[in-house]
């Protein structure tokens, strides 16, 4: 896949329920900078939850018709093309979108020549025909497919140089493989990618694909601190000022229950973590310059600003140790790398 800027794209939007409510700076801050980089975006209309995570782990044809409906109502407004910041939301969109093109039938064992077909389930449901064409896609996808890496660098206008990221997709953004079909599973490259066109020093982090504790925040919380901490501990081990996500349920656990997880490392020994946990939406208009208010940064409880000012602070201290008249002076290198 190249870098290359293809032609801009016209897309239905999915915002979806986190995204209107607690991730409201998600979706503001991924229309911001669709809107600056030539991507529009057409809200879904009359859209509806897709069913997320707890759908599928009560009815499947439910779950199913619950995300077939919102591709539907895409396709009713002529757009076969869905794209969403959510990666849970993807993930029951694309796999509504599969088992439909696919005729697969509800998990529950019988031959394919017994029984209604899944299509046929999801329509009894939907009281219409199910959608034929419409399939999903993330929006760093369509950033980095539709719009291409090297315009994005080319847009900057506020390069995030001297700002070391650690690049957090999570478990759900690129996986299953042969379900999301964009980027590598094991070791995605894409946010990597986004970061870099920003300016930013991404360091090599490697649980960018560990799993944050997900929803198990609610029924066992224990185990959420103990995972979103791993993360936290490795992205401050590595050296970097911050953790940027592309996932609503993952910038939760590592930012809104902060206190909850530096009191778990406390318990343990540690001192906790101060480093933030920006969407990499807000971190790519700021590169471009995008006012803050359309990024909703006040939304975030570990603000931003310490770290940006500690960044720029150590580039220009390199900087001035490199001298002006050549660039031999000590260069920062990603840690971890």
């Amino acid at each position: 896949m190249s870098g290359s800027s293809t032609t801009p794209a016209t897309l239905a939007y999915y915002p979806g329920c986190s995204q209107t409510g607690t991730a409201a700076e998600y979706d503001r801050s991924t229309r911001a900078c669709c809107q600056a980089l030539g991507v529009r975006l057409v809200d879904v209309p009359d859209w509806t939850c897709c069913g997320s995570t707890p759908a599928h782990t009560v009815d499947h044809i439910l779950a199913g018709a619950l995300a077939a409906r919102n591709l539907l109502q895409a396709e009713l407004i002529g757009h076969d093309r869905v794209t969403t910041p959510c990666p849970s939301c993807l993930a029951a969109l694309r796999t509504a979108s599969h088992h439909l093109a696919a005729g697969a039938h509800p998990e529950n064992g019988a031959p394919e020549d017994t029984g209604p077909s899944y299509r046929a389930q999801v329509e009894r449901l939907l009281d219409r025909p199910a959608p034929l064409r419409a399939d999903a896609v993330s929006v760093l996808q369509v950033l980095v497919e539709d719009v291409g890496t090297e315009a994005m660098a080319a847009a900057v206008t506020k390069p995030l140089t001297g700002l070391r990221v650690a690049p957090y997709y999570g478990c759900l953004l690129n996986r299953p493989p042969g379900l999301m079909q964009f980027d590598d599973p094991e070791n995605p490259t894409a946010l990597d990618r986004v970061l870099t066109a920003c300016g930013a020093t991404v360091v090599d982090f490697p649980f960018k694909t560990e799993c944050c504790g997900a929803a198990f925040g609610m029924p066992r919380l224990d185990v959420m601190l103990r995972l979103s901490e791993r993360i936290l501990g490795m992205a401050a081990s590595c050296g970097a000022d911050m953790v940027v996500v592309a996932c609503p349920l993952c910038q939760m656990n590592l930012d809104l229950r902060r206190g909850q997880v530096n009191a778990f490392a406390q318990g343990r020994g540690g001192t906790g973590y101060a480093m933030p946990v920006p969407y990499f939406t807000q971190l790519l208009g700021l590169a471009l310059g995008l006012p803050e208010a359309a990024l909703g940064l006040d939304k975030l409880v570990v603000p931003l600003g310490p770290a940006l000012e500690a960044a720029r602070a150590r580039e220009a201290a390199r900087t001035s140790q490199a001298g002006p008249a050549n660039g031999n002076g000590p260069k920062e290198k990603a840690p971890c790398a």
